[in-house]
């Protein structure tokens, strides 16, 4: 413990004299230090959310503190959800709040989650947009030098 509050990430050298010292395997020495990080790790990421549920007032005891992997879920839609999806964004990319309600509504996806399907869809329509545009004009020399 001492070791790693010293230095997370030893030498070679450190540990094997760490091995040397306690009477075991330079492996089991590296294995030990890569689970202490990594146990770090999550206590410190821990730390701010128990911070911020000490600081709370009781009137909000009942609300939820989303930690990050909350909200890395990924949303799976079927094929007519996602139709429905292609359809309104080929009708307006840029849907208002009463647009994704509606849409919310109809297809049973949170308002939230149909917000992020347009803003990731727009952002890959630019992309593919960029990209059919360097292609055409990477054709465009090719095709001069034909003729």
């Amino acid at each position: 413990m001492k070791a790693f509050n010293q230095k997370p990430y030893p030498g070679y050298a450190t540990k094997q004299n760490l091995a040397l010292e306690i009477d075991t395997e330079v492996s089991r020495i590296q294995i030990w230090f890569q689970n202490r990080r990594a146990r770090h790790r999550v206590q410190k990421r821990a730390e701010p959310e128990k911070d911020l549920e000490a600081s709370r007032d009781q009137d909000h005891s009942e609300e939820k503190i989303h930690v990050r992997e909350d909200r890395w879920c990924c949303t799976s839609y079927t094929s007519s959800q996602l139709y429905t999806l292609i359809t309104a964004f080929t009708n307006n990319p840029y849907p208002g709040i009463d647009s994704i309600e509606q849409l919310s509504k109809k297809i049973g996806v949170p308002e939230s989650r149909v917000q992020i399907w347009f803003q990731n869809r727009r952002s890959r329509f630019h992309v593919q947009k960029k990209r059919e545009l360097y292609e055409l004009l990477a054709q465009k020399p090719d095709q001069e030098q034909n003729l």
